[in-house]
């Protein structure tokens, strides 16, 4: 049809223009609405021009802009429409044109003037033909976010037609109403301008129109409502009630439409839609149930479980459609909170539906389905009363523990996860049917160890990342691990139990050719085999490795390498129980690497130290399966095929005994090591590193209760522990080398470095130490301070630390010497015949070493600062003697010939020449210092007539100040 279709020819001519665009007058339009002798053809013709031209953005707009009456005019010819037109189709054409027009137009007012027409037709016809008025609106009020508001201000008496409209028998005419009180409903806004006895009395309209509606769509869209009805707690209240005696204007209602309010119980309603064919309808049944039982479980679930509505939601079990299934589940998970819904047998009988429902469920790909239909397994299994049993006979346990063992194997961690915590409360005794089904109960657990035999061992690497990010993949492995060690000592419980448990049947013998696995010590083995292989294994070395080592430490200190070796010897002997053994090594051998590789000691040489007991380990542990108090002999022999069996033992009572577990006695294994040690030594066997490490410990350790190394032992010890790995030295080790000088001399400067060297790494949490005020409160500081005191010859040792190429470790000696001369601990005997002669005895060694040299070495500062301490103590109580004017002389003449010592000298004297003048200045310390060598320095040279190699300036000031020092120095 062409545009002339829908221009008139006798009028358009007087048209101006400006109406026109495209090809289209919309003034034509306008009047050929208004004309009755136009045929409905001809003016749904125009209309597609008028709605093809909308879709342009803002031609119409602009057109009708330019005289807002045409607008009006136009907008009343189009719901005069609504109301002349029969054809069904022209009806939706004038809908669209009039909601694309109002929406192009964007001004309240025109949207106020619909409504004043809608209000004006709908009283005036408030029984007649408005169908198509209430149709309009509807579809208004979902375009026009405004319209909700407006009704419920402005235009109230709309709604109250709409309440009149709803006596009306036509259900579609009343399915058209719930439809546009569903878009009321739906705005939060509009809903709190209503009026309360008008939101009252649509509740109790809706309630009657559900009690007896016949058509779907009045259904639906009813059931749309009610579920926006329910989102407010006193709607539900009002609608719960509502089956309780009537008040007088619900009585004068149901006497004008010859309905009765007095038994429309919302539950009944529910349950009814919920019995109908259209699996639509009953998914939104559902979801109103579970709206209301929201509000308050335990006041609503009596009224749905006495209305018989459990067991209608079992039979919707029955369904393959997805969404209703995971209503139904959801909705029974919520009714399983009233103790109702058990004491009237609805988990009994229901039980069934639901566990075939699941085993269906389990197949398809949706997992929020199964995981929510194995929540509710799980809530069912832990809320049934103890009193009554779920599976009285074994089908109904034995199809449970199916699906347990079904979502388990899930690969989604979620579902194995909520499989695992309904394994959790089926393993509980009073749900074991009579008698016992022990074969599925082991492959419960089996399939639990399988699923965490597949988790990644690495999954749980990124501790804090997972922590924070719940939906990660890693936090849901963990959670699943879990839970299923939960599930494992929840079996282990259950097997003890039925040991206990009087009510509890074993199951009837077999014959006796054949194995019956149905037994509760078949059940045992399998619990004893999984934790062996998996269990243990996955919880020790799948956890992050910032946990794993205070976790070793844990299980070491708890005895586990102990109970592993004593299980080992019980029960592997002669290639027994392979299975148990190979569990046991590989649980060992991860334990005691774990264990040496600990980060604070790490070290190239100590990783390399580590490997080599790794391999070890690994040849010896299937092997060893002798008993703890068998080793000495073990360790006694000759044979040099036992010798990697032997540094096997070494390291494992090593590991042992550094974490507080003694598996010999004291006595017995110094003795056993002694006589190892002495042995190795006359074959003129070289015992490797980590081994001499492990056998000095041991024999630290044990020393204490035990008497004095004779020469023979001790020689052979120290030449055989001559090379002994001392990175990270115990206090006991340090006890027993300074207890013995023989290794003292080979062995205590390196093992004091080690020691010092330890106190200056930083913590393991990696947080920074706080500085010590009191240097006895270090652990390190302690014992070497106790060293001092027992054995005063250790602070020759001390100082041989002095010299080490480590400047931070020779300055920890030096605060250690310190803290010991100035708490007075040590004698006048130790400063004249131990401290000074070993001092100048290595300012001798020093003198020689500099003399070629312009630099100091880096250790002369720290023998001086040593030196220093010394004469100022000794001062104090002795004059000086041969000694001290030998260490004088030696320090002066290698300072003298020193060209670096002067230049330092002549710089810190310039600076405390300067310091008013250009602050900062050095220390008073340093500056008492510089002088007190100078003043030396210029005795030496007046007395000894000493060559200078550099001149010094200012010498005059500084002796001034030399003299008036002294004078205000009292003496002795």
């Amino acid at each position: 049809m062409s545009n002339l279709d829908f221009i008139l020819e006798n009028v358009h001519l007087r048209h101006d223009p400006r109406w026109s665009a495209r090809g289209l007058c919309v003034a034509c339009v306008l009047e050929l609405m208004d004309r009755e002798d136009v045929s409905v053809l001809r003016k749904s013709a125009a209309l597609s021009g008028v709605l093809e031209l909308l879709k342009i953005k803002g031609v119409v707009k602009d057109i009708l802009q330019q005289d807002e009456r045409v607008c009006l005019h136009f907008n009343s010819s189009l719901l005069k429409m609504l109301q002349s037109v029969e054809d069904p189709s022209v009806v939706e054409q004038v809908i669209q044109v009039l909601i694309h027009l109002l929406l192009d137009l964007k001004k309240e007012h025109f949207l106020q003037h619909v409504l004043d027409e809608l209000q004006t037709q709908l009283i005036d016809r408030s029984t007649g033909k408005v169908l198509s008025y209430i149709t309009f609106l509807g579809k208004l009020v979902d375009s026009v976010s405004s319209i909700a508001q407006m009704l419920t201000t402005t235009h109230i008496s709309v709604l109250e037609c709409m309440c009149v409209f709803l006596l009306n028998p036509d259900e579609v005419l009343k399915a058209a109403v719930y439809y546009v009180l569903r878009g009321v409903w739906a705005s939060e806004t509009a809903l709190q301008s209503l009026p309360q006895t008008l939101r009252d009395r649509v509740c109790v309209l809706l309630l009657n129109t559900l009690a007896h509606v016949c058509s779907l769509q009045l259904t639906i869209n009813c059931l749309g409502l009610l579920l926006l009805m329910l989102r407010g707690g006193d709607t539900v209240c009002l609608l719960m009630n509502q089956n309780q005696t009537p008040s007088n204007e619900e009585e004068e209602e149901s006497q004008c439409t010859q309905l009765s309010v007095k038994h429309c119980s919302l539950p009944l309603i529910l349950k009814r839609l919920l019995l109908g064919g259209d699996e639509c309808v009953q998914v939104v049944s559902v979801q109103c149930v579970s709206a209301v039982l929201t509000h308050s479980p335990s006041q609503y679930c009596s009224a749905f479980t006495q209305a018989d509505l459990p067991a209608f939601l079992f039979e919707r079990l029955s369904c393959i459609n997805e969404v209703l299934l995971w209503s139904v589940y959801s909705c029974l998970l919520q009714l399983c909170e009233d103790s109702t819904f058990f004491s009237q047998c609805h988990s009994i009988y229901g039980i069934e539906s639901l566990v075939r429902s699941l085993k269906a469920v389990l197949k398809l790909p949706n997992l929020e389905v199964q995981k929510q239909g194995l929540k509710l397994l799980t809530a069912i299994l832990e809320r049934q009363p103890t009193g009554v049993r779920l599976f009285p006979t074994a089908p109904g346990f034995v199809g449970v523990a199916e699906v347990v063992q079904g979502g388990v194997a899930s690969s989604c961690f979620r579902v194995s996860t909520q499989a695992a915590r309904a394994a959790t409360a089926l393993f509980r005794v009073h749900h074991q049917c009579s008698p016992i089904h022990y074969v599925e109960l082991k492959r419960t657990v089996e399939a639990l160890t399988t699923r965490c035999a597949e988790v990644p061992s690495n999954i749980t690497s990124q501790r804090r990342r997972w922590v924070s990010d719940p939906g990660s993949q890693s936090f849901r492995a963990a959670a699943f691990l879990i839970q299923a060690l939960t599930s494992f000592q929840q079996a282990c419980r259950l097997a003890e139990e039925c040991v206990t448990e009087t009510s509890v049947k074993e199951n009837k013998p077999t014959a006796p050719d054949e194995q019956n696995e149905d037994t509760l010590e078949s059940l045992c083995v399998c619990l004893l085999h999984c934790c062996d292989t998996a269990i243990i294994p996955t919880v020790t070395f799948s956890l992050s490795p910032s946990v794993l080592p205070a976790f070793a430490t844990k299980l070491a200190s708890s005895g586990f390498i102990r109970l592993a070796l004593e299980h080992k010897a019980r029960l592997c002997p002669g290639n027994r129980h392979s299975s148990l053994n190979a569990a046991c090594c590989d649980f060992l051998l991860k334990l005691c690497v774990c264990l040496l590789s600990q980060p604070e000691s790490f070290t190239p040489s100590h990783q390399q130290g580590v490997e080599e007991v790794e391999y070890v380990l690994r040849g010896c542990l299937p092997s060893l399966c002798c008993h703890a108090c068998d080793w000495p002999l073990v360790l006694a022999d000759v044979p040099a095929e036992n010798q990697t069996l032997q540094f096997c033992l070494l390291h494992l009572l090593y590991l042992s005994l550094l974490h507080g577990d003694r598996l010999l006695p004291d006595a017995t294994l110094f003795s056993s090591v002694v006589r190892f040690v002495c042995l190795m030594q006359e074959q003129h066997n070289s015992l490797p590193p980590s081994v001499q490490q492990s056998a000095l410990y041991l024999l630290a350790a044990t020393q204490e209760n035990n008497p004095d190394l004779d020469w023979v032992s001790l020689n052979s010890i120290s030449e055989a522990l001559s090379s002994a790995a001392l990175s990270s030295p115990h206090p006991s080790l340090l006890r027993f080398i300074f207890r013995y000088s023989a290794l003292t001399e080979r062995l205590g400067v390196r093992v004091l470095s080690g020691w010092l060297a330890g106190e200056l790494e930083p913590a393991v949490s990696g947080e920074k130490e706080h500085n010590r005020l009191d240097l006895g409160q270090s652990q390190e500081s302690s014992v070497v301070l106790e060293l001092l005191e027992k054995n005063p010859s250790t602070v020759l040792t001390l100082l041989g630390v002095l010299c080490e190429e480590d400047r931070s470790v020779a300055g920890r000696a030096v605060q250690v010497l310190r803290c010991y001369l100035q708490a007075g601990r040590c004698s006048g005997s130790v400063h004249s015949h131990l401290l000074k002669p070993a001092l100048l005895g290595l300012l001798q060694r020093l003198t020689c070493d500099s003399s070629d040299s312009s630099t100091v070495p880096d250790c002369v500062c720290v023998v001086l600062e040593v030196l220093c301490l010394v004469q100022k103590i000794s001062s104090a109580q002795d004059d000086m003697d041969n000694t001290d004017f030998k260490l004088l002389y030696h320090v002066v003449s290698m300072l003298l010939c020193n060209t670096g010592v002067m230049e330092l000298l002549q710089v810190l004297l310039n600076l405390s020449h300067s310091s008013s003048h250009s602050p900062p200045s050095p220390s008073p310390p340093l500056v008492c210092s510089s002088l007190l060598l100078l003043s030396s320095l210029i005795s030496l040279q007046h007395t000894h007539c000493a060559q200078v190699t550099i001149p010094l300036t200012h010498t005059h000031t500084h002796c001034a100040q030399i003299t008036i020092s002294h004078t205000h120095t009292p003496h002795s």
